[in-house]
């Protein structure tokens, strides 16, 4: 997972994905942000313009965004767009939707964030939205305080044949976050993922358990629900990178922790091997995808060499 927002351009887009599925990775995730919340800005890509792109020119990564906050576009423009790069790509896109959170992007560019219980209820109408334009084979009528649709439909409609495996709609609907009071309760009625954000693995098999419950509340099956993490990782080849990649992370992300205290929090830190034991602890903890937040998007022959070690564990 990368974060389009911190300097991708075409070129590194193009290099990051081609080597990503070269590399045997299960798929490419990023970010939907128009900048960082502090300067430096710096360049970016427009979310649904890369994805497009990467429809077209993979054949096996799967890929979206996470996550796209509502606040961005309508919702249904969200679907619509969604359901058709989907179509594209052969059945390889999850959409990942949510409420928004970033003060300094909304502001500078003149969209209402709304305070926090607002922004929440208006996400859940969203979700509701969506999870109807995405499964209903009727037109849908809405009338909602921040939504309004009527004898809605999206066409064309064969990505709901023609997914691969076929097990329904070809585009899961996804949605991220830790909270307990709304996220979940949401994922649980309406996501086919959730995805969780830089939890320890204990902490993570506490808010899986929870969505259990929501599921076993609602009766939908547990197994409805894929559970994925998207997750810091900060790594070197040995000791000596790994220190210039904890000093990297500090000068660029503000975030000035030594490794253990890193680890501590949750995040994935470590030379090598070192990785191993901690991918391998989510894994335990009940986590399906692992989405690792490589934030030096442009160190692709230390992606190389993250991805060898993580294969040879992987495929001893």
């Amino acid at each position: 997972m990368v974060e389009g927002q911190n300097g991708l351009t075409w070129p590194l887009w193009k290099a990051l994905a081609v080597e990503v599925e070269r590399l045997g990775f299960a798929g490419l995730y990023r970010s939907d942000h128009y900048t960082n919340p502090v300067t430096p800005d710096k360049d970016s890509l427009e979310l649904w313009v890369s994805l497009t792109w990467l429809a077209d020119r993979t054949e096996r990564l799967r890929f979206g965004p996470i996550v796209s906050p509502v606040t961005f576009r309508h919702p249904a423009l969200s679907a619509r767009m969604g359901l058709q790069v989907d179509d594209l790509s052969g059945g390889r896109l999850t959409l990942g939707l949510g409420a928004g959170w970033q003060e300094r992007e909304h502001h500078m560019f003149g969209m209402p964030l709304l305070d926090v219980k607002s922004r929440m209820d208006r996400f859940e109408e969203a979700m509701a939205l969506v999870h109807r334009l995405v499964h209903s084979d009727q037109p849908v009528t809405m009338e909602g305080r921040y939504y309004q649709v009527r004898e809605a439909v999206l066409l064309p409609r064969r990505w709901w044949t023609e997914r691969r495996d076929g097990a329904g709609p070809s585009m899961p609907l996804l949605v991220g976050g830790n909270g307990e009071k709304r996220t979940l309760p949401l994922a649980a009625r309406y996501a086919d993922e959730w995805n969780g954000v830089v939890v320890s693995p204990g902490r993570f098999t506490e808010l899986n358990a929870r969505l259990d419950a929501l599921l076993d509340g609602i009766g939908r099956p547990r197994s409805a629900v894929r559970r994925s993490l998207m997750h810091g990782v900060t790594y070197g080849a040995d000791q000596a990178m790994l220190a210039r990649a904890l000093e990297w992370r500090a000068c660029n992300w503000s975030s000035r922790a030594d490794a253990d205290q890193m680890r501590e929090r949750g995040e994935i830190v470590g030379a090598g091997e070192e990785v191993v034991h901690q991918i391998a602890a989510y894994e335990a903890a009940g986590v399906q995808c692992l989405m690792l937040q490589w934030l030096p998007i442009e160190e692709l022959d230390l992606l190389r060499h993250f991805a060898s070690v993580v294969a040879r564990w992987l495929r001893p």
